[in-house]
C-alpha cells in the first residue's frame, strides 16, 4: 500500500512544480527577489501560497478517513521565502481550510501540523536571512517539517489508534514525496530568481554605462541640453520605445515614439508625472489612463517614471515607455530607480558644485564690501576723528572692525547661527552709523528665540549693505533701515526694509538683471534656492523714491535638529 501510495503522490508532484514555475514568472515574485515588496504584497504571496496549499488538499489522496497530501509544500515554501509570519499566514490559510471543509478525526491535528510547519520553515529562512537556500537544506527541513506533522498526529489525534494506524500507512510516503515535492519547488523559484538577478546585474551594469556617458552633462545641472543627452543616450542603449525628461513643470527632452506630440505639448506634464513629483516615489503606469498623456490617441500603454532629486527636493523626472504593456517587466523598474538614484547624485554634486562657486562669490563681494581701500580709509578716517572726541566709542568700533575681519576670515562658506550672522550685521551697521550719524538710523525687531536657528553665512549682511550703499546713501537726508526677525510655521521670515531711493522693478529687477550693483542679492537668493529648494529665498518689493523691502524666507533648524537628521539620513 505504501509503494502505491508514495507513486500517486509522486505523480501529483507534478502539480506542485507547475505552480512553482507559473509563480515564478509572476511581478510580486520578482519583486520579493529584488527586496521591493510591501506588507501588501507579502499578505498576496501569503493568501497565493496558501491557496497552492489548498490545491494541494484537493490533490490529495483518501487513507483511513483521511488524506495522505502535498499541502505542506504550499506551506513551507511560504516560510521558506517570506519568513515566519508568511509561513505561519499560508499555515492557518490552508489549514484552516482542511480542518472547516473536510472534517474528519485528524482535522485538527492536520490544521495544527500546518501552522507548525509555516512557522518552522520561516525559522530556517530567519538562519539564511540574505543567502540562497541550499537544496539538502530545503530537502532536511521537508523531511523535518512532515516528521512534525505525523507527531502531531499521533498527539492529538483521537481515537490513538487510528491515529497510530493512519501515521503507519502515510509517514514513509509523505516525507519522501512531499520533502522531495518541496525541494523541486524551490528549486524551479530558485533557478526563475537567479536568472532575474543575472538580468538585473546586466541592467545595473547599463545604468553605470549610460550614468558615465551622462556625467560631463549633468555636471552643468538640468536644462533642456542635459535632459536631452541623457535621453538619447538612455534612447540608444535601451530598448524602449520612448524615453523623456522633465523638470518640475515642463518637458525637456523627449525621444521615440509620440515624441512629436508630446514635445508640442512640453508644458502639459503626463498624470503619472505629476504623481511623481508630489510623491517623490517612482512610479509604474501599466495602462494609458495611468500614464494620463494630456492627447486622448497616444500609443504609449506603459511607463516607468522615476524622480530626478537633488538632495531631498525633487527638480524632475525621468520616463521609459511602451507601447506593449506586455514589454514592461521588474527588472525595467530596478534599472529605473537605478539609474534615477546615478541621476540625482550627479546632480547633486552639480549643484554642491555651484553652491561653492556662490559661497566663493560670496566670499568675495563681502571682503570686497569689508576689506576694500575706501570701506577702510573711510572706516580708519572714521576712528581716527573719534580718538579724541570720543575714545571709547573708537575703540569700539576698532573691536567691530577686527570682528568683520575675523568673520570674513573665519565663518564664510559655512553655516552659522542667526545669532552669529546678526553680530556681523551689526557690526556693520556700527562702523557705518559712526560714519553717517544722524542720517543713518537702525530699528530692529528680533526674536530672540531665533537665535540658534542655522543659517548660510552672509545672506544677511549684503541685503543690509544694499541698502546702505544703494538706498540711503544717495539721499540727503539719509533714512531708516528696519531688521525684522520672525518665525512663521517652520520657517524663518527675515525682512530688511528701508525707506531709501527705491528702484524702479520693471526695468531692472535685482533677482532677474546680472548687474554688477545687485549681485550680492542674486547671490543670496541663488544660495538660498540651490540649498532649501524653490520655495524659499528672496523677494523684493520697491519703487522709486519708496524706499525698497527685501524678505528673506529660509527653515528654522538649530544644529541638533541638523544632526539628527543627518544620522537618521545615513541610517
Amino acid at each position: 500500500m505504501e509503494d502505491s501510495l508514495l507513486l500517486k503522490m509522486a505523480e501529483r508532484m507534478s502539480i506542485a512544480a507547475t505552480l512553482a514555475f507559473l509563480l515564478s514568472q509572476t511581478s510580486l515574485l520578482q519583486r520579493l527577489n529584488y527586496r521591493s515588496v510591501t506588507i501588501f504584497d507579502k499578505v498576496k504571496l501569503a493568501v497565493i501560497f496558501g491557496l497552492i496549499g489548498i490545491v494541494g488538499t484537493y490533490a490529495g489522496i483518501p487513507v483511513d478517513d483521511a488524506l495522505a497530501n502535498s499541502r505542506v509544500v504550499g506551506v513551507m515554501a511560504a516560510g521558506l521565502i517570506g519568513g515566519p509570519v508568511m509561513g505561519a499566514a499560508a499555515g492557518l490559510i490552508a489549514g484552516g481550510h482542511r480542518y472547516f471543509l473536510f472534517g474528519g478525526f485528524s482535522a485538527f491535528s492536520c490544521a495544527l501540523a500546518n501552522l507548525v510547519e509555516g512557522l518552522f520553515a520561516g525559522m530556517v529562512r530567519k538562519w539564511y536571512p540574505h543567502a540562497a537556500l541550499p537544496w539538502w537544506v530545503v530537502l532536511a527541513s521537508g523531511v523535518v517539517g512532515e516528521v512534525l506533522q505525523m507527531a502531531i498526529i499521533l498527539l492529538t489525534a483521537r481515537p490513538f489508534d487510528m491515529a497510530l494506524t493512519l501515521v503507519e500507512h502515510i509517514a514513509l510516503p509523505m516525507i519522501v514525496a512531499n520533502s522531495i515535492g518541496l525541494t523541486i519547488f524551490m528549486a524551479i523559484i530558485r533557478m526563475t530568481m537567479d536568472v532575474q538577478q543575472q538580468a538585473g546585474a546586466a541592467q545595473s551594469q547599463k545604468a553605470l554605462a549610460i550614468a558615465a556617458e551622462t556625467l560631463a552633462y549633468f555636471r552643468k545641472g538640468l536644462d533642456e541640453a542635459s535632459a536631452q543627452a541623457a535621453a538619447d543616450i538612455i534612447y540608444a542603449t535601451g530598448s524602449y520605445h520612448a524615453v523623456a525628461v522633465t523638470n518640475a513643470t515642463e518637458v525637456l527632452a523627449f525621444v521615440g515614439d509620440e515624441a512629436e506630440h508630446h514635445r508640442d505639448r512640453r508644458h502639459e506634464l503626463t498624470k503619472a508625472t505629476l504623481r511623481v513629483l508630489d510623491s517623490g516615489e517612482i512610479y509604474v503606469a501599466r495602462t494609458r489612463e495611468e500614464i494620463g498623456c494630456p492627447c486622448g490617441i497616444c500609443r504609449l500603454e506603459s511607463a516607468i517614471v522615476a524622480p530626478l532629486k537633488r538632495g531631498e527636493q525633487v527638480i524632475g523626472s525621468f520616463k521609459l515607455y511602451y507601447t506593449n504593456s506586455k514589454l514592461l517587466n521588474q527588472s525595467d523598474v530596478v534599472f529605473a530607480k537605478g539609474l534615477a538614484q546615478l541621476f540625482s547624485i550627479q546632480l547633486e554634486l552639480a549643484e554642491i558644485d555651484r553652491q561653492a562657486k556662490l559661497v566663493a562669490r560670496a566670499e568675495l563681494k563681502a571682503l570686497q564690501a569689508q576689506i576694500n581701500p575706501h570701506f577702510l580709509f573711510n572706516t580708519l578716517n572714521t576712528i581716527t576723528s573719534l580718538i579724541r572726541t570720543k575714545p571709547d566709542q573708537a575703540r569700539e568700533l576698532l573691536q567691530k572692525l577686527g570682528s568683520i575681519f575675523r568673520f570674513a576670515l573665519q565663518k564664510a562658506g559655512h553655516a552659522i547661527t542667526l545669532e552669529e550672522e546678526l553680530a556681523q550685521v551689526r557690526a556693520y551697521l556700527a562702523i557705518e552709523k559712526a560714519r553717517y550719524e544722524e542720517k543713518l538710523c537702525i530699528e530692529e525687531n528680533i526674536d530672540e528665540r531665533l537665535g540658534a536657528c542655522l543659517i548660510p553665512s552672509l545672506i544677511i549682511q549684503p541685503i543690509v549693505e544694499n541698502a546702505v550703499v544703494h538706498g540711503l546713501k544717495p539721499k540727503v537726508e539719509g533714512g531708516t533701515i528696519w531688521l525684522d526677525v520672525q518665525q512663521r510655521g517652520s520657517d524663518v521670515v527675515i525682512v530688511i526694509r528701508d525707506d531709501g531711493a527705491g528702484m524702479d522693478l520693471q526695468t531692472c529687477h535685482p533677482l532677474e538683471q546680472n548687474s554688477v550693483a545687485h549681485i550680492g542679492m542674486q547671490n543670496v537668493h541663488e544660495r538660498l534656492q540651490g540649498q532649501y529648494g524653490g520655495s524659499y529665498g528672496l523677494t523684493v518689493q520697491s519703487a522709486p523714491e519708496e524706499g525698497t523691502v527685501v524678505t528673506l524666507v529660509l527653515p528654522c533648524k538649530t544644529r541638533s535638529e541638523e544632526e539628527h537628521a543627518q544620522q537618521h539620513h545615513c541610517g
